[in-house]
C-alpha cells in the first residue's frame, strides 16, 4: 500500500489523485472521477470533492495500487 501525507484536515479526492501521480492534471482526474474509475475506502466514489482523512484510503476501480492518506 502507498501513502500520500497531508498537512491539513482533509484533501479533496481529486487533489489525492493529483498528488500520488495517479493522473496527469486536475482536467483527467475530473473526467476519471464522474466516470466512476476510482473508488474510496472500497466503494466507487463520482464525487471530485469527497474530503479524504487521515485513514481513508483510494485505489482504481479495478484494483491494484492502493494509496492511504496519513497526516505530517
Amino acid at each position: 500500500m502507498n501513502s500520500i501525507t497531508i498537512t491539513t484536515e482533509y484533501i479533496r479526492l481529486d487533489e489525492a489523485l493529483k498528488l500520488a501521480n495517479a493522473v496527469m492534471s486536475g482536467g483527467e482526474a475530473k473526467l476519471q472521477i464522474q466516470a466512476g474509475m476510482w473508488k474510496v475506502n472500497g466503494d466507487i466514489c463520482t464525487m471530485r470533492g469527497k474530503k479524504l482523512r487521515a485513514g481513508d484510503t483510494f485505489e482504481p476501480f479495478t484494483g491494484g495500487v492502493v494509496w492511504e492518506v496519513t497526516v505530517a
